[in-house]
């Protein structure tokens, strides 16, 4: 039978029932189109993208810092064998945070740089989308933060790479957990000469 037999035969079966007072027949939609409705049901739930910086207060340091402190600020010559907690800087655990927009990989290692104890956002829990979020990477720095106390690390230096929202919540977490932050490193990577960026999405 031909596609084109085959409507009016439905159609007519149909009508059948409908006029014999039977129970209508139960149409299924597509599993693509659920799919869509419960990820745009996701995306609703979702808290607003945050790079990292809002609520943030803007502080003039300056101001705060006194003329006789401010050279103890930055680093010299002195600071890598400067006592924290009776460790020498240079051998304090390093508390790696690696940003992205997808994600926030939190990793701590010893002052050779062998990992100890890793966790992500995905780790945690959060799936899909949620996995970017500041309080994604809050919650997973704070859940970090109280296993590396049961480690054995309390004093730590704080090495963060990328961007992303993650990424003063991830610090914020991590000081609300209970480890002791001494210093705080960027070194997300820069170019230069960048490649030409993708068209501006149309929405």
């Amino acid at each position: 039978m031909s596609f084109r037999c085959l409507i009016p035969h439905i159609f007519n079966n149909f009508l059948r029932n409908s006029r014999n007072g039977g129970a209508f027949c139960q149409y299924h939609t597509s599993s693509v189109l659920s799919k869509a409705e419960d990820r745009r049901m996701m995306m609703a739930s979702l808290p607003a993208r945050d790079e990292g910086t809002a609520g943030e207060k803007v502080v003039d340091i300056d101001s705060l810092i006194k003329q006789s402190s401010r050279s103890k600020m930055f680093p010299d010559g002195d600071t890598a064998n400067q006592l924290f907690n009776g460790t020498p800087y240079k051998e304090l655990p390093i508390c790696n945070i690696r940003v992205s927009k997808n994600n926030t990989i939190i990793t701590i290692t010893d002052h050779k740089g062998v990992v100890k104890l890793i966790r992500s956002c995905g780790i945690e829990g959060f799936k899909n989308a949620r996995k970017g979020t500041n309080i994604a990477a809050q919650a997973t720095a704070i859940s970090f933060s109280t296993r590396a106390l049961e480690f054995g690390y309390k004093t730590v230096r704080v090495y963060v790479q990328g961007i992303g929202p993650g990424r003063m919540s991830a610090i914020k977490g991590l000081q609300m957990g209970g480890l002791d932050i001494v210093s705080v490193t960027d070194g997300t990577l820069v170019s230069w000469n960048p490649p030409r960026a993708r068209k501006q999405r149309r929405l």
